[in-house]
């Protein structure tokens, strides 16, 4: 028997040739997946946006070459015969556009662009509508390259329009942090169960800081360096780590403070490495607490924003613990048999924070804390250093 030759076995039949765009002197070659996704990100569903895709092909098939004015008509003729919204699906399909900086240039991504804006404390769906505002821009204007500065000054711009002034501006102040002399270290100090790590997760998204721990990290590898004979308070957990005392009469307080006093050396340990290769970073946890840390010795080498994580609401943070436990596997309802243990920690948490000017975060919801913490940074930024706006979009 003869073996099947290779050719059309992926296609049934000869091999299809390949259709190239033109663009100032450049062929590139047309890509269906690559069209399929820029109709989806300008608001197609993707059986619509696939079904596009297919028709344009095969209405561009037999033809070497097409311009690609050539190839947006013919997309803007296939919406419109299938009565697809050409306004959903934006304008009509240019060239890429590239981001010109003194390094190089870069192409230019709704993605990058509306993950940079939520830095203006706005939410990511208004972000991505001013990102998909500014791509619509670009290709009116036909434009090829923008640099840096022009595509910064845009942003600004049509954030000011449809936000305001401030929020405009909050997005400034983050840009002028993205390439710093100092890091941005932001610490979310909290009881058990405040929401802190997830309120560091969101925040450490919307202001592209990545490197984001929790204090249990930490805690967990002192835990392996250090006995339980040696340290015992660390082998607890914060709000019974007093059982581990001697004499067992000394306080949940007393506890939880030699516990953190330890775990501080880690967080220390943290700030120092953060300095030490200018990286921003966010930290959280239960062993971050107003006063056992000297900030201070940081102010020439770091921006260092302290936030206080509560949930005022006893009920609703009962709540919390409940729910957790119903959809855990791990074992939650030991946080509701130290609810008292815990809530008395928090209201230390409150008490220190109070002491020592730290604001305070009523976690009520997740949304409305980020948006809450990313204000405060950025505008704590805007008060630490001088911020031009005129420089900035010069």
């Amino acid at each position: 028997m003869k073996p099947q030759s290779r050719r059309g076995e992926a296609g049934g039949g000869a091999s299809r040739e390949r259709i190239y765009i033109e663009y100032d002197s450049v062929r590139r070659p047309f890509m269906r997946g690559i069209l399929v996704h820029s109709l989806m990100a300008r608001g197609l569903a993707f059986e619509d946006a696939y079904a596009a895709a297919n028709a344009v092909r095969e209405r561009l098939r037999g033809r070497k070459s097409v311009t690609v004015e050539d190839l947006g008509r013919t997309l803007q003729a296939i919406l419109r015969e299938r009565s697809l919204p050409e306004d959903a699906a934006g304008p009509p399909l240019g060239p890429s556009i590239r981001i010109t900086t003194p390094g190089g240039a870069a192409p230019f991504s709704k993605g990058f662009l509306s993950q940079s804006l939520l830095a203006a404390a706005i939410e990511p769906n208004d972000a991505f509508d001013v990102a998909r505002e500014i791509e619509g821009q670009l290709i009116q204007r036909g434009m090829h390259d923008i640099d840096r500065r022009e595509l910064r000054r845009l942003a600004f711009h049509t954030l000011e329009r449809r936000f305001g002034e401030r929020t405009a501006e909050r997005y400034l102040v983050w840009r002028r942090y993205q390439e710093p002399d100092r890091p941005v270290i932001l610490l979310l100090g909290g009881a058990t169960g405040s929401g802190k790590t997830s309120l560091a997760l969101d925040v450490g998204h919307r202001l592209g800081i990545h490197r984001v721990m929790s204090t249990d990290a930490i805690r967990q590898i002192m835990r392996i360096m250090l006995s339980h004979e040696l340290v015992p308070a660390i082998h607890a957990s914060s709000y019974d780590a007093h059982k581990a005392l001697a004499p067992s009469e000394e306080s949940v307080i007393d506890g939880f403070l030699a516990q953190a006093r330890v775990v501080s050396v880690g967080v220390r340990a943290m700030l120092d490495r953060a300095v030490a290769e200018n990286a921003s970073q966010i930290l959280d946890g239960v062993s971050i607490v107003p006063g056992l840390l000297d900030l201070q010795s940081y102010a020439d080498t770091a921006h260092v924003i302290f936030l206080v994580v509560a949930t005022l609401d006893e009920k609703a943070f009962r709540a919390r613990f409940e729910s957790r436990a119903r959809t855990s596997h791990r074992p939650e309802h030991r946080y509701l048999e130290h609810f008292d243990a815990i809530l008395r920690i928090q209201d230390y948490f409150l008490e220190l924070a109070d002491r020592h000017d730290i604001p305070i975060v009523d976690n009520e919801s997740v949304d409305g804390s980020v948006l809450s913490i990313v204000k405060h940074v950025t505008e704590t930024l805007r008060k630490a250093g001088s911020f031009d706006v005129a420089e900035m979009l010069a």
